[in-house]
């Protein structure tokens, strides 16, 4: 699933018997990056049976974005794209609407409001939650102009999440970027943390190793884990996770409504991914 811009859902994975959230992953905890040091992690948004969502995507090429599958499966129409680290402190976002919002987003609808155009593809075998043997969560999005003055990020080889000494797992720090909701505390009512959509920017978060799996890492992000910074949230979705300064994968579940628990990360070192990646790098 996918997190609306004025709204939140959540879809438990029965099928899985795991009780996960799996989130269009914002952070809770982690650091605003205000130093622009990921300036090549943009914000997606996209159409969905009439609803707008918002995801996170990273730049793998000049005019590919990699992102999850959960976050492009159904899409209609074109992608929007920013690479602004800061959109909105509260509401309106100010990204574009569709002008037929049935049909999704065109070419116009997003370069009229200033933002990119791309159009997504979903990896062919994305299991939609159902199986964690064939998970690929996975997608692009191809950028219809290059984007100018962006980094771009490689692909980790493959199996290197393999070489973590399965000891040194929970011992080992990884990065997620994207622009997920806000968890803290509501501001009336019962105290608990609870997700805000605003204010609506870039973070990062660093998290310890939980679980290694052939196809998904996952990782303990709390804020209050002495180990780590965070965990990512609804709108961190597809946003990549980093280590040694390269993609292992990008986020694609969580286990809590209010995101402080693992956090699941679709692995992008293994060959099921980098096999649906290589013709649009190639």
């Amino acid at each position: 699933m996918r997190s609306r811009l004025a709204a939140f859902s959540a879809t438990a994975l029965l099928a899985l018997g795991l009780g996960a959230v799996p989130a269009a992953q914002a952070s809770t905890g982690g650091t605003p990056d205000t130093a622009n040091e990921y300036d090549g992690v943009g914000l997606i948004a996209v159409y969905d049976d009439g609803g707008r969502y918002r995801c996170s995507a990273a730049l793998i090429s000049p005019t590919v974005l990699l992102t999850a599958a959960h976050c492009t499966s159904g899409t209609e129409g074109k992608v929007a794209v920013t690479f602004d680290q800061f959109l909105a402190d509260e509401a309106p976002s100010g990204l574009p609407t569709a002008s037929d919002p049935a049909a999704g987003y065109t070419a116009e609808d997003i370069t009229a409001g200033g933002y990119l155009s791309g159009t997504a593809t979903t990896h062919p075998d994305y299991s939609n939650f159902t199986d964690l043997d064939t998970w690929n969560d996975v997608a692009v999005v191809v950028l219809d102009e290059p984007a100018t003055g962006m980094s771009t990020y490689e692909i980790a080889d493959l199996g290197t999440l393999d070489t973590i000494p399965r000891s040194q797992l929970r011992k080992t720090l990884f990065r997620a970027v994207g622009y997920g909701t806000e968890v803290r505390k509501a501001e009336s009512g019962p105290q608990k943390p609870t997700p805000f959509t605003y204010p609506l920017e870039r973070r990062y978060v660093d998290m310890p190793g939980q679980k290694l799996m052939p196809q998904v890492l996952q990782t303990n992000g709390n804020e209050n884990d002495n180990a780590g910074t965070g965990g990512t949230c609804f709108g961190d979705s597809g946003g990549p996770l980093i280590y040694g300064g390269e993609i292992v994968g990008v986020t694609s579940y969580g286990y809590t409504a209010n995101c402080r628990y693992i956090d699941g990360y679709q692995r992008v070192d293994i060959a099921e991914a980098q096999d649906f990646l290589a013709p649009f790098l190639s």
